[in-house]
């Protein structure tokens, strides 16, 4: 999911269980304009750092342990991508959500914009 400065959804990928979240992060920042991307250390590629880079955005995303180069990052900035996961929060406060009640990827997807919708009006 990727959300605004204000914990508005504004794009979702939905993906199997089985799949890394990473794969789908140059989908989801794709056509938007950013000072800054943060993402949890499982975001923290060469490739996605380089296209964050080019977009004209600082990656704000903590380098994971096994890098031989530890970027910096500010960790002031990094304390605002809670927003993400309070935004998960409030979707996963409509049981429909939270259960996964959806067999069909394409009505559970359809829940999720609609749940969204909480987040702009309120």
């Amino acid at each position: 999911m990727c959300v605004d400065s204000l914990g508005r959804p504004l794009r979702f990928i939905l993906t199997g269980g089985e799949r890394n979240d990473c794969t789908q992060a140059l989908d989801l920042i794709r056509g938007f304009k950013a000072s800054y991307v943060l993402a949890d250390k499982g975001y923290d590629t060469t490739e996605i750092v380089e296209a964050v880079e080019d977009a004209g955005a600082i990656a704000v995303i903590p380098p994971r342990k096994s890098r031989t180069h530890q970027r910096h990052y500010d960790k002031n900035i990094y304390k605002k991508r809670n927003l993400v996961e309070r935004t998960f929060g409030k979707l996963k406060q409509f049981r429909r959500l939270a259960t996964r009640y959806d067999r069909k990827s394409s009505n559970f997807l359809a829940f999720i914009y609609l749940a969204s919708l909480n987040c702009w009006v309120t």
